[in-house]
């Protein structure tokens, strides 16, 4: 061998090594990279988050980032890219984040009142047009974020299910943000629109919004509640302790920022019922997100 030929040897040998620790430090990173669903503002997210961020340094050993971003849609890429390793996705953004990056697992469920599933609500302005379902006909209804169960899959099947099809009886609205279809609809923006029931009743709790100045229209079926998942390239170890250190949560504080009692096993299964409303909006899954 050449002298040429033993530097391109010893190159390519040196590129190997470099390699290794990458491999390493996905499968079992350093720091962990714990991501909220951006269903509020984020500053307020990650504030509440840290006494969830202390708890999971101590029980797993390793650095937690909290980090929450600025939409459903950037998370779903985030995890499908491996830039976060645990997700606490909503349910139907958790279907869409699964049908881009199959290998990510659910591996906890909120309870509350003994349930692990929760509702939406639908509310119109008090002294607006909207005094019931049958009158959002032919008016501006809004949503949350397109990804979103609670604040439009969910919402916008029970419509369908009252005859009512969006962009042909009624005109989609998408705001975003849970708190930013109620504080839209209280002022009378729009005259009517949905979100998660346990985000409505937080809103009202801490007179965020003025529940006078809404009412109620309708409630959906019971939606599976959010997963909590995480990527399943993790080691076999590290991803035992997550499960773990979730589902061994107690912590009432830490539980209130999930709005939960507690958290339950899930699995993949559990989330049919939001493909089974896809499509009965004839909504292709793979095109969302």
């Amino acid at each position: 061998m050449n002298r040429r030929q033993f530097l391109l040897v010893s190159t390519a040998l040196g590129l190997s090594a470099l390699s290794t620790p990458v491999l390493a430090d996905k499968t079992n990173p350093e720091k962990l990279r714990v991501a909220l669903l951006p269903d509020e503002n984020a500053a307020t997210l990650i504030q509440n988050a840290q006494p969830l961020k202390a708890y999971l340094e101590q029980t797993l050993g390793k650095p937690v980032e909290i980090i929450v971003t600025t939409d459903y849609s950037s998370m779903i890429e985030a995890m499908r890219f491996g830039r976060i390793e645990v997700a606490y996705f909503g349910p139907f953004s958790y279907v869409l984040a699964k049908s881009k990056a199959p290998e990510i697992e659910p591996f906890a469920v909120g309870v509350e009142k003994g349930k692990p599933n929760y509702n939406s609500i639908l509310i119109a302005s008090a002294d607006g047009p909207v005094k019931t379902l049958a009158d959002v006909k032919g008016k501006p209804f809004a949503f949350g974020d397109q990804a979103s169960t609670s604040s439009h899959l969910a919402p916008r099947a029970h419509l369908a299910k009252a005859g009512l099809i969006g962009d042909r009886d009624y005109k989609v609205v998408h705001l975003g943000k849970h708190d930013a279809v109620a504080r839209a609809v209280a002022a009378g923006q729009v005259p009517a629109g949905a979100l998660s029931e346990q985000i409505y009743r937080v809103l009202v709790e801490s007179n965020k919004i003025d529940a006078t100045k809404l009412v109620q229209i309708g409630l959906s079926d019971p939606i599976p509640n959010y997963p909590m998942t995480l990527q399943g390239y993790l080691t076999p170890e590290l991803k035992t302790s997550i499960r773990n250190a979730f589902l061994n949560l107690k912590d009432p504080a830490i539980l209130k920022l999930f709005r939960v009692d507690g958290l339950a096993p899930a699995t993949d299964k559990d989330y049919d019922v939001l493909r089974d409303m896809a499509k009965i909006l004839n909504l292709d899954i793979a095109k969302l997100g």
